[in-house]
Formats: structure tokens, C-alpha cells, sequence
């Protein structure tokens, strides 16, 4: 490294300094923190690093990068969690359109931590533990042309016995469906049909069909149902359809309906609750609609508007310098907004009677800790030139130090339990704090000795 920057600065730098650089560690560093996967609102320090102003400036870029794309992708990932509910199982599909294989393997993690259920990337997969799932491709479907072409095609009943010919069973089994359908046997695309049971011998246990090669009502969903409904008389239960076009919310109420119907004329009850899975562009906006519409749609896949967050293309994170040899620093700016807020700091999270946060309070390091129950005279960024009192009922303090003299010194969560927290940190925020759409703004202050400090450095600049 040394070498290299020999390379690309001045010759007429001084040898010592890259002696110096080669000597440079991170033995004096520290690093505290507020949790993985917790809330964090505007102009709070989520992050302070302490140390030589050398080495800590050298880290500006790294933690910037490290936090900025995966803060931005985690809320996107919260956002569609609290739109789509709690029951509903989400699963991030968006390799193929994120920013690179870096973008994507960060995008599959942080999505998980965000409060998606499953990925379609089998790398997060595998270097992560992320819940893996996956549907038939179109491709499949279309690579198929007759049933002649299903190679095996017989498949041995679950619970023993000789194998059976499952693509000559599914063909009786569509003239069946078709006619409770009212639907032409003719009509059903035979190739689709051959690829069905390809998948049925090869994942007998695993089923699933996706509905829209070439028309649903016509082909996509007679042909699943002879093939799911043949399984089952070999003793195997299919695990669900997809849908990847169209009316998403009317068609999967259709197919509701048809999956109902089949379940009481042919006298199979868990096929009138086969899962019904979406995708196809998904937005906040179409999560809206599903909701206002209704609909019977259990697992929503979702890529290019999770992992590209086209609303806020970036996150505006920034790392500014606070404190220098034990003297507080300001930048100042005609923007209030980017005024820096000086000093080492505390950062408290006060609760309401309901357990609900209501203001974050940033305080000086030195300053005692406010108390549940005690009356705080505070200043609401926005409203500095006002003083307001309140009383919390219980208060918590944000930060841990989590790497001390070179070494992490606070056990670093597993990821699972990253995304517990950041869904019980959003779960406790107040609804008027929680909605999308015309939120109540969340206050943050600082104590009354904070701002004294802070004009001090303002007026004495």
C-alpha cells in the first residue's frame, strides 16, 4: 500500500511520512454505536469513532460505503414489510437487477435484515444462512414442447409401491379439471403441461407452478391443477403457484376460487389453500393496491424496486469531525440543517406511558444521564430558539462501545437476530411515527448545555 501511494503522490513528499503510514494501527481507536437493526432518525450520531485524527479521517470513506447502501436497502426492506403486514411472506428477487454482484449480495442481506422472509440468491444463501426459495422460470415452461419429451416420467406413490406413469395420470386428470372448469381440454398447452410433470417426478414434495407462460385460466391453471391433483392421489401435496403478470390482485382471487373449487367436487381440502404468489415489478404502490383491492396473494416476490430503491436512490449519511484534543469542533454553514452538532455525545431514547419512543436526546459526554420521571429542559432541532420540558417514563441509552485498543469487546449479533431488532424497533415506534405516508416527524434534541455550546461556537466564530 505503501508502495503505491509512492506511486500516485508528489515526489517531492518527504520519506518519514510514508514511514510514518506504515506504522499506522488501530490500537487507539474506538468505536461506539447504537445497535444493529435499530431505528435511527436524522442528524443522530448512529456512529463515533475516537482516536489518532489520522487514522480515524483514513476511515471516513470505508464506514460511509459499509453503512450508506446498507442502511438505504434495510429501510427500503422495513417499508415493504410494514405495507405488506406481518403474515405476509416476502421473498427479495432482485440479483439480476442490482448494482453488481456486490450490490447484490449486500442487497439479499440487508433486505433479510429489513424483514424479508427468503431470497432467490442462493449465495446470500450460502455465505449468509438467508432462508433460500425459488419458483419455476419461464424458460423451464417454454423449453418443453409435448409429453413425450418428460424424461422420467414415472413417479413411485409416497407411500410406497410401483411407480406410476404421473404424465398419463395428469392427462386424466385435466379432462376432469376442465370439465368442473368449463374449460376446453384442447386449449391447455401441451408443452406446459410436459414441463409440469417434469418438475412434479423431479420435486415431488416441492410443486409448484407458475401460471402465466400463456394464459392462466386456459392452460396455466388446468394443467397445474391435473398435475398437483395427480400427485395427490400418489400421496404428495403441491407447495404453490406463482403469477408474474397481469391483474395480480383479481387473478389471485380467481384462482382462489378454482383451487375451491377443485378442493370440494374432488374432495381434497388443503387444495382449496394452496399458496398464491406474486411478482412482476412490485411496488409500495402495488402493495397499496392489493390492500385496498384485496386480495388472496400469501408471498409476494419483490426485486427491482427493493434493491435498486428507485424513491431515494441514496442514503445522505455523512462523518463529520465533532472534537479535536478535547475541544469541541462546528462546522458552520448557512444550511442549519448541516451545521454539525459539536461535541463528543450521548445519545438517550425517551419512552412514553405507552412504551412508545417519542424524542432522541443528544447529550454532552460529561453531562449526567436524564432519569425516568425527571422533567428535562431540552431544544428540538428546528425549534432551538424555544426550551421544551418533558417528562419520560423510562430512557435508554443508544450507544455501546463495540471496539476498543484494536479489538471488538461487545459480542456482535448473529443476523437472524439483527432482523429480530430492527422489527421490534420498528414495532415500538407510535403508529403517527410509523406510517408511510404523512408521518408525525419524530423530534430529536439536545440538552439545554448542549446548545449553550453550540452558540458559544457559533458566536465565537
Amino acid at each position: 500500500d505503501v508502495a503505491y501511494l509512492r506511486s500516485v503522490l508528489p515526489s517531492t513528499i518527504d520519506d518519514a511520512f510514508f514511514d510514518y503510514l506504515a506504522t499506522l494501527d488501530a490500537s487507539e481507536v474506538t468505536v461506539t454505536a447504537i445497535p444493529e437493526g435499530s431505528v435511527v432518525f436524522a442528524r443522530v450520531p448512529f456512529l463515533q469513532v475516537k482516536g489518532p485524527l489520522l487514522v480515524v479521517q483514513l476511515l471516513e470513506t470505508t464506514l460511509l460505503c459499509l453503512v450508506n447502501y446498507a442502511s438505504l436497502v434495510a429501510t427500503n426492506a422495513a417499508r415493504f414489510r410494514l405495507l405488506a403486514g406481518p403474515d405476509m411472506k416476502l421473498i427479495e428477487m432482485g440479483l439480476r437487477r442490482a448494482q453488481g454482484p456486490d450490490g447484490a449480495l449486500s442487497a439479499s442481506k440487508y433486505s433479510y435484515i429489513g424483514g424479508f422472509d427468503c431470497t432467490s440468491n442462493i449465495l446470500a444463501g450460502k455465505l449468509y444462512g438467508i432462508p433460500v426459495r425459488g419458483t419455476i422460470a419461464h424458460s423451464f415452461i417454454m423449453s418443453f414442447r409435448c409429453l413425450e419429451e418428460v424424461q422420467p416420467r414415472e413417479l413411485p406413490p409416497r407411500a410406497g409401491g410401483d411407480p406410476v406413469d404421473l404424465a398419463a395420470l395428469a392427462v386424466s386428470w385435466l379432462q376432469r379439471v376442465c370439465d368442473l372448469l368449463q374449460t376446453p381440454p384442447g386449449k391447455a398447452n401441451q408443452g406446459e403441461l410436459a414441463a409440469f410433470v417434469s418438475y412434479a417426478v423431479t420435486f415431488p414434495c416441492d410443486f409448484q407452478g407458475l401460471l402465466d407462460t400463456y394464459c392462466v385460466r386456459r392452460s396455466g391453471l388446468p394443467n397445474f391443477c391435473a398435475v398437483a391433483l395427480a400427485l395427490h392421489q400418489l400421496g404428495y401435496q403441491a407447495i404453490g403457484v406463482r403469477l408474474d403478470s397481469g391483474d395480480l390482485a383479481q387473478q389471485s382471487k380467481e384462482i382462489r376460487g378454482v383451487f375451491q373449487a377443485c378442493a370440494a367436487h374432488f374432495q381434497v381440502p388443503w387444495f382449496g389453500i394452496i399458496p398464491i404468489a406474486v411478482s412482476n415489478d412490485i411496488s409500495e404502490q402495488s402493495l397499496e393496491e392489493f390492500r385496498r383491492e384485496g386480495s388472496e396473494i400469501d408471498m409476494i416476490g419483490i426485486g427491482t424496486n427493493l434493491v435498486t430503491c428507485p424513491l431515494q436512490p441514496s442514503l445522505g449519511c455523512v462523518y463529520k469531525l465533532v472534537e479535536v484534543n478535547g475541544s469541541p469542533c462546528l462546522k458552520l454553514t448557512e444550511d442549519e440543517e448541516k451545521m454539525t452538532i459539536p461535541g463528543m455525545k450521548t445519545i438517550y431514547r425517551l419512552y412514553d406511558a405507552a412504551g412508545h419512543p417519542f424524542m432522541d436526546l443528544m447529550a454532552l459526554e460529561e453531562e449526567p444521564s436524564p432519569r425516568a420521571g425527571q422533567e428535562l429542559g431540552i431544544r428540538v432541532l428546528g425549534r432551538l430558539g424555544e426550551t421544551t420540558k418533558v417528562i419520560p417514563t423510562s430512557v435508554e441509552p443508544l450507544h455501546r462501545t463495540y471496539f476498543r485498543d484494536g479489538q471488538v469487546c461487545e459480542p456482535l449479533p448473529s443476523l437472524p437476530e439483527v432482523r429480530t431488532h430492527a422489527q421490534v424497533s420498528l414495532n415500538l415506534l407510535s403508529p403517527a411515527h410509523r406510517r408511510l405516508h404523512e408521518p408525525q416527524p419524530y423530534p430529536v434534541a439536545v440538552t439545554e448545555r448542549l446548545h449553550q455550546l453550540f452558540l458559544e461556537l457559533r458566536q465565537g466564530s
